[in-house]
């Protein structure tokens, strides 16, 4: 026996000295990527050194704000994307009838209902890559990105000929609607000066609403018209073609040239957008917020996302997506139609209403975003829409007539479009690129859009159902409470970030435990 213990003991320590092996090569990893880590953050550092060689004295010397007129054209192309994303979401509504009959599904509900709601599938895997996108190729070749399956899918949809082909048409347009709206948020927040980046913010939901007027308006000749439906799909690829070729001309995010390390395009961009006076002053705040953190990894997971040093922002940020989808603004543009006719109003008339509603309410709030700030406009929108679903639970009592309720029904229905437009449609899209610091800022607005459109496919695809089941006057209340709950939670945990820099909004987050 002893010789197989002499053995085993030559064995036992093969294996420690192996263990102890690992443990010295994985601790030289560690180190060397440590090591790696100090080395790039010294190279950022120096690199920034070498262009900015100013004192506080040059820094607080510009104090007046930078022409808008510069940053104006950039932010204009950006929201083509948010153009086509109203138009894809309403450009099915009108045709849908010529289309089904068209193609050979007329009468199948199912058909019908995945061919509206496809684009959604698409729209979730589209954000899902859309951070991955946005820091890998940089903001412009997103948006360009985003425009090719937009146009391919168009068009597929244009030619189609079956079920199938048009239900894969809408998907390719799905996932480039899916990527437009996170880049269009990132890029118009990061190349907005401050003082008007609300403003700019607001034409994000503009874009949208005349989006879908301009479905509803192009779909109008499709009864007296045969293949109308197929020039609606078709004209959507001009706007998309402009996306693309302008992205060309306009200017890249000064901050991710800078996360690049390409310090002198970031200067040269900032002067395209701010201006050559006020150049050394914002590369002087990212120069800052990059010595504060030089230790972070350049890598961003969805550990960190979740768990890490700004799990909290992005805490907020997908509960405003959720509370926004939970209010049930999806569910009131879908009974719109039906509310209206009860009250013997054509439907396109009805869609004509709630689109005039939604663009005035957008526009109200494109004036006051700079004045009021986010977090007031955030406030008193969804306190106007828990009490526009108050109205509509009223109109289902039993102790009015036909024709109060009806009027309570219209009036609850308007209100809670304009309210929804005033702030908890555009603010969301706005607030979340101000608060994400900028490291994080592409992932951490795609999960949260992810977040928004898992939500936005549940509360479509269980509507009708809780419809059935709970009543108009319970399934309402539900969705008052939610609006009061959004109250609170914005009141206990969104900051006012109007007329900061994003440096500013970084630095002043990051000092909070």
């Amino acid at each position: 026996m002893a010789p197989k213990t002499r053995g085993g003991g030559r064995e036992a320590t093969m294996k420690r000295d192996s263990a102890a092996g690992r443990k010295k090569r994985a601790a030289a990893v560690a180190k060397k990527s440590a090591a790696a880590r100090i080395q790039t953050a010294a190279r950022k550092r120096k690199q920034a050194d070498d262009h900015l060689l100013l004192d506080d004295d040059e820094v607080n010397k510009e104090t007046t704000n930078p022409p808008w007129i510069c940053s104006l054209p950039h932010v204009l192309v950006a929201t083509l994307s948010s153009f086509l994303f109203g138009y894809h979401l309403g450009v099915v509504n009108e045709p849908l009838e010529s289309i089904s009959s068209d193609l050979g599904f007329t009468g199948n509900t199912l058909a019908e209902g995945l061919v509206v709601s496809v684009c959604l599938g698409g729209a979730f895997i589209g954000s899902l890559f859309s951070g991955g996108a946005a820091d890998g190729l940089g903001r412009r070749r997103a948006f360009q990105l985003c425009a090719l399956p937009i146009i391919l899918g168009a068009f597929v949809s244009g030619v189609s000929n079956s079920l199938a082909v048009m239900l894969l048409g809408r998907f390719l347009v799905g996932t480039g609607m899916g990527l437009g709206p996170p880049v269009a948020a990132l890029y118009v927040t990061e190349v907005s000066p401050a003082f008007v980046r609300g403003t700019y913010g607001s034409f994000i939901q503009i874009a949208t609403c005349l989006g879908l007027m301009a479905a509803l308006f192009i779909g109008i000749p499709v009864h007296s018209i045969t293949g109308w439906w197929r020039v609606c799909f078709w004209l959507s690829t001009i706007p998309a073609a402009a996306l693309a070729l302008g992205m060309f001309f306009c200017a890249e995010s000064p901050q991710w040239l800078y996360k690049q390390g390409k310090i002198a395009e970031a200067e040269a961009e900032f002067e395209r957008l701010l201006g050559g006076s006020h150049v050394k002053t914002a590369m002087a705040e990212l120069h800052k917020l990059e010595l504060d953190r030089a230790d972070e990894p350049d890598v961003v997971t969805l550990t960190e996302l979740l768990y890490g040093r700004h799990s909290r922002v992005v805490f907020i940020g997908s509960t405003l997506f959720a509370l926004q989808q939970l209010s049930g603004i999806n569910a009131v543009f879908y009974f719109s139609s039906t509310v209206f006719k009860s009250a013997g109003v054509p439907s396109d008339m009805a869609n004509i209403f709630v689109g005039i509603s939604n663009l005035f309410g957008s526009l109200v709030a494109m004036l006051l975003m700079d004045k009021v700030g986010r977090r007031l406009l955030l406030l008193w929108s969804f306190i106007g829409m828990a009490v526009a679903m108050a109205l509509q639970v009223g109109a289902t009592s039993s102790y009015l007539s036909h024709f109060p309720a009806l009027c309570l029904s219209v009036g609850g229905t308007l209100m809670f479009v304009l309210t929804f437009s005033l702030g908890a449609g555009p603010v969301p899209g706005l607030l979340l690129p101000e608060i994400f610091p900028s490291r994080i800022r592409a992932k951490a607005l795609a999960f949260c859009l992810s977040v928004h459109w898992v939500i936005n496919f549940f509360v479509g695809l269980l509507f009708l159902k809780l419809l059935e089941q709970l009543g108009p006057r319970l399934l309402y209340s539900m969705f008052s409470t939610f609006c009061l709950m959004a109250v609170m939670f914005v009141k206990r945990n969104v900051i006012e970030t109007k007329g900061k820099t994003l440096q500013e909004i970084e630095i002043s987050l990051l000092a909070k435990p």
